[in-house]
């Protein structure tokens, strides 16, 4: 079977994608994720081999997105560098 492909990004490429998405023009904006917390018996292999149910910690991620930050930072993105306001044309003709 071949090999899927697999694109990687980082978490400033990420909210620069997520800031162009939102149309977003001005001030420093970095993800934020939002995680859960539940509980359940997992069977885990112990030492010696056997499969034996464990209580368990489960954190999954619930949300993903962007926040605006006050200051930037390594994980920030300036929206105004990224994704600027296009410039206004003027819609009046020249007149001839």
């Amino acid at each position: 079977m071949p090999k899927k492909e697999t694109k990687t990004f980082t978490y400033s490429q990420l909210a620069e994608l997520l800031v162009k998405e939102s149309d977003i023009h001005e001030g420093h904006w970095g993800l934020f994720l939002r995680f859960g917390l539940g509980g359940g018996n997992l069977p885990i292999g112990d030492p010696g081999g056997q499969m034996v149910f464990r209580p368990a910690a489960i954190v999954p991620v619930t949300e993903i997105g962007i926040q605006e930050f006050d200051d930037p930072n390594p994980l920030t993105v300036d929206a105004a560098k990224v994704n600027p306001k296009p410039k206004r044309t003027s819609s009046r003709r020249k007149k001839t």
